[in-house]
């Protein structure tokens, strides 16, 4: 694996205790559903005191964008990101493409201009969940989401989805396609297989989440690094989601848009990932964490 620029971890996040409610106390965005504590996330100081963390009013954004032979999207993704009136770390993962993704990166690097900040390429391909977690591992950021690079998600509403977290009410932020945004009419078995993931994971973490399968997971960084994810391939959605219940973390859900693509635009998940999710459920909800898995 080779990095660009790498950047240094933030300090350890504590776990917290999450009850699922809808939006209540402070205002809440419209089409909004909380996972909501009911008290501030402390941890212990060296000297023993209670601390609650607190994230500065002008935070950092980390975007970590994995890619595998998105050539034709790739820059499009990085402009528009460009455009997201937030402070933003973007860094993106090259997974191994043979289309040229890699280079294209790294050409924009060189530019300047904040289209991206730091390249990471993979010699061997490894699959969405291993190139987030090295996006990650590479991260400064107070908040980290994950941008795919195909755009079927606006970036744009990045801004809206990082007010829970900004304001000291969530630890996490899921973008939801399924709370009446405006979104692409594709797929109905698409539609229906996402429904009864979500609802099994629902079953075994007991929140009550609508779209446990977006690519938008806004997470705070001391958190996520906290997590022990391990997933390589498309167990990252239900394993990121097992983590953060299993860490009582406050989720909060705000709709979005989606612009999904057709087979014949570049899509990549097939049915076959929809049967390995079914199997990364109970595996990431009640056996103990792996060293490592697809």
């Amino acid at each position: 694996m080779v990095v660009r620029r790498p950047g240094t971890a933030p300090p350890a996040h504590p776990r917290g205790r999450a009850a699922l409610v809808r939006g209540a106390g402070a205002a809440v965005p419209a089409g909004a559903t909380a996972a909501v504590a009911d008290r501030a996330v402390p941890h212990r100081d060296r000297g023993g005191a209670t601390v609650t963390p607190v994230l500065p009013n002008e935070l950092v954004l980390s975007v970590v964008v994995p890619a595998f032979n998105e050539a034709e999207t790739i820059e499009a993704v990085l402009r528009r990101l460009r455009q997201v009136p937030l402070r933003l770390e973007v860094i993106a993962v090259d997974d191994a493409s043979t289309d040229g993704t890699g280079d294209i990166l790294d050409r924009l690097a060189a530019e300047g201009g904040g289209l991206v900040h730091k390249v990471i390429r993979h010699p061997t391909n490894r699959g969405k969940g291993a190139a987030y977690r090295s996006g990650v591992a590479a991260t400064t950021g107070h908040v980290v989401v994950a941008q795919d690079a195909d755009l079927e998600y606006d970036p744009g509403e990045l801004v809206r989805l990082l007010e829970p977290i900004r304001d000291g009410r969530a630890d996490a932020v899921y973008g939801s396609r399924f709370q009446g945004g405006a979104r692409r009419v594709l797929f109905f078995w698409h539609a229906v297989g996402n429904r009864l993931l979500t609802l099994l994971s629902n079953m075994f973490t007991n929140l009550n989440l609508t779209d446990m399968e977006t690519c938008y997971k806004l997470v705070r960084s001391d958190l996520l690094k906290r997590l022990p994810l391990t997933s390589d391939r498309f167990g990252l959605e239900v394993e990121l989601t097992a983590r953060l219940a299993q860490a009582r973390a406050r989720i909060w859900e705000l709709p979005i848009s989606y612009s999904g693509r057709t087979y014949a635009e570049g899509k990549k998940i097939t049915w076959r990932d929809g049967m390995a999710a079914l199997i990364h459920v109970v595996r990431y909800n009640l056996l103990p964490p792996r060293s490592r898995a697809r």
